[in-house]
């Protein structure tokens, strides 16, 4: 063979090598990719909905449509809104309003830390504790078909009495609003849509009480000047705020589980109301709660029988 032609097939040797080697990388790349997706697909693949044996076929139907109704809803919702900065330099440490309530007809322990704020903003909890003074109020979150009743009870009975109203509760029920201001009750603020105050932004709770207010006064003529947090939610930052705004934040020292409309008897309520009376009583009841409506002509009476007085918030100083 001439030296020529052992050039020329020494390098399609080399070429024959190289193309080999060529196909074995793209194969291996090929075949690591491919193992890769698989790894990546199973990594990601949804949990399918756990079937719990004690349920009958229905109820586990129901729970599968649950699950994947709830998949279908996560592939389209929107990104949630970042959390809110609170732009205040106040302590925005939440705090809850709690008492303990005693059966010796005395004003009860609550938390000393809220005790002291509401005195450095003006808060109220109780009234005049020198006289038999009871301070009667309702939470309005939503209108459950009692209140017109509580209404009628309190004109007969000649009772004025503070409303704390949502703006849902404006929005849905302007002629019982009306009719509170008319029959010379305060109606206090609730805010617009009951959020947790501690967690929103200056701007945004200043926007919660002010659109409900301004709504109110355009509905009504009259002004707002109480206001009831929500949930009972405080900090001392929403204190400072809501007294620079002009209003009062009122808690309560007499309360009960009635939140729920089906909760106590109209005795069970009336004796528990009864059992944690004291001197300057700040009083909660709930207006959706059917008991509270149904035992609160008696309930008036029998305080006034024992030498009680309703009073209103107004004359708290």
């Amino acid at each position: 063979m001439g030296k020529g032609k052992k050039t020329t097939t020494f390098i399609l040797a080399i070429l024959i090598i190289l193309g080999s080697g060529v196909l074995v990388y793209k194969s291996t790349t090929t075949n690591s990719v491919e193992k890769q997706i698989v790894q990546e697909s199973t990594m990601t693949t949804e949990t399918p909905p756990k079937i719990d044996p004690t349920m009958d076929d229905k109820e586990n139907k129901k729970t599968v449509e649950k699950d994947t109704n709830q998949d279908k809803h996560q592939s389209t919702v929107k990104p949630q809104k970042p959390k809110e900065v609170v732009s205040s330099t106040y302590a925005n440490e939440k705090m809850g309003w709690y008492y303990k309530p005693n059966k010796e007809h005395q004003l009860p322990e609550v938390n000393n830390r809220g005790k002291e704020s509401l005195a450095k903003y003006r808060g109220i909890y109780h009234g005049d504790i020198s006289g038999k003074n009871l301070y009667l109020t309702f939470d309005e979150g939503y209108e459950n078909g009692y209140t017109s009743k509580i209404l009628d009870t309190l004109r007969d009975a000649n009772v004025k009495v503070t409303f704390f109203i949502t703006g849902d509760y404006l929005r849905r029920n302007p002629e019982l609003v009306k009719r509170m201001v008319r029959e010379g009750h305060i109606v206090g603020n609730h805010t617009d849509n009951h959020p947790s105050l501690p967690t929103v932004s200056d701007a945004t709770l200043q926007k919660e009480i002010n659109s409900l207010s301004d709504a109110f006064t355009k509905e009504t003529g009259a002004t707002m000047q109480y206001l009831r947090p929500p949930m009972g939610e405080y900090s001392e930052r929403t204190l400072k705020l809501t007294y620079e705004m002009g209003y009062r934040n009122v808690f309560w020292s007499v309360a009960m589980v009635d939140w729920r409309p089906d909760a106590g008897t109209p005795e069970q309520n009336k004796n528990t109301v009864k059992e944690r009376l004291h001197n300057g009583a700040v009083i909660l009841l709930h207006a959706v709660n059917k008991a509270n409506a149904d035992m609160l002509g008696s309930l008036i009476q029998e305080c006034r029988d024992e030498g009680y007085r309703f009073c209103g918030l107004e004359e708290i100083q």
